[in-house]
């Protein structure tokens, strides 16, 4: 018999443990946001009764993002921009708190939309990265496949928006460590 919820639980439990640290920073990004929108929609039920307790559970489980965030980010190596940093995700945290004792969906959207363009940060910064790496080593021909597929090169496609996790999924692990450690995250 085929159970959707753990196979869902398998791939995601095989997604993390074979991430680098850089796809983790990405994915617990993904995480906070799924919860912010989540808790937003429960909270702003426009169909019914608001969802306090389902509200609830998703702004705890972005406030336990927010704390993962905080507490990996070395801010002695990132200096000043890590201390900013850091005041930004505590900034995230309280209003995540204030959001669930006033039962105020704006704040949640404020938070999900600030944890959107962090996110989108890295992703932009882990692209550079890589194409640093590809101009710097044009023998790998593999790696260079990826960045060209990572840029929707070489296919007919009108859009051709940057997706990190492709060129990472696409590399091999030791490719990753041919590239380096990027240190995003700390």
């Amino acid at each position: 018999m085929y159970n959707g919820n753990n196979a869902q639980f398998t791939y995601q439990a095989t997604r993390i443990s074979t991430a680098t640290k850089e796809q983790l920073l990405l994915i617990t990004y993904d995480i906070g946001i799924k919860a912010c929108h989540v808790a937003e929609n429960a909270m702003s039920n426009k169909n019914g009764a608001p969802d306090y307790d389902l509200a609830n559970k998703e702004i705890l489980r972005a406030q336990e993002v927010i704390r993962e965030l905080m507490v990996t980010l070395n801010k002695d190596r990132a200096g000043e921009m890590g201390q900013k940093l850091s005041q930004l995700y505590d900034y995230m945290y309280n209003l995540l708190v204030d959001a669930n004792m006033k039962k105020e969906p704006e704040n949640i959207k404020t938070v999900r939309g600030m944890l959107e363009e962090l996110k989108a940060t890295w992703e932009n910064a882990l692209v550079n990265l890589l194409q640093e790496y590809q101009d710097k080593h044009p023998e790998d021909k593999e790696f260079a496949s990826a960045m060209s597929e990572l840029k929707g090169e070489g296919k007919s496609q009108t859009i051709q928006t940057p997706k990190p996790d492709r060129v990472l999924k696409t590399t091999t692990m030791n490719k990753n460590a041919k590239a380096g450690s990027f240190t995003l995250a700390g």
